[in-house]
């Protein structure tokens, strides 16, 4: 079964930038459709971004051209790079996975447990 291991997470400025990570086990992130999600107190869950199963990036528009998904096959591991950080970004990152691509956070199969950003 895929696992997921999120990391990075931390505090930062206003400004600043952040990467997390997101380690796969139980399988290869080559053919998944691999996300990135947050959650803020009080409110759902959100799309962030995507790389589809043809290595296809896509972003929410709040975080395009701040936000770069990334993913390593050879290692395992996805990534999202967060740079000019604001004040509506703190929230719990979380990465998903499922074998059909997908925009939705209820059609993702596996998750991890969530790494929290805040910004000061």
């Amino acid at each position: 079964e895929v696992q997921l291991v999120e990391s990075g997470g931390g505090s930062v400025q206003a400004g600043g930038s952040l990467r997390v990570s997101c380690e796969i086990s139980g399988g290869t992130s080559s053919g998944l459709c691999m996300g990135w999600f947050r959650q803020a107190p009080g409110k759902e869950r959100e799309r962030v971004a995507r790389i589809d199963s043809a290595g296809s990036p896509t972003y929410t528009y709040s975080v395009k051209d701040r936000f770069t998904i990334s993913q390593d096959n050879d290692q395992n591991t996805l990534y999202l790079r967060m740079n000019n950080l604001q004040p509506e970004d703190p929230a719990v990152y979380y990465c998903a996975a499922d074998f059909y691509n997908s925009h939705l956070a209820r059609s993702y199969s596996y998750w991890g447990q969530g790494t929290p950003v805040t910004v000061s």
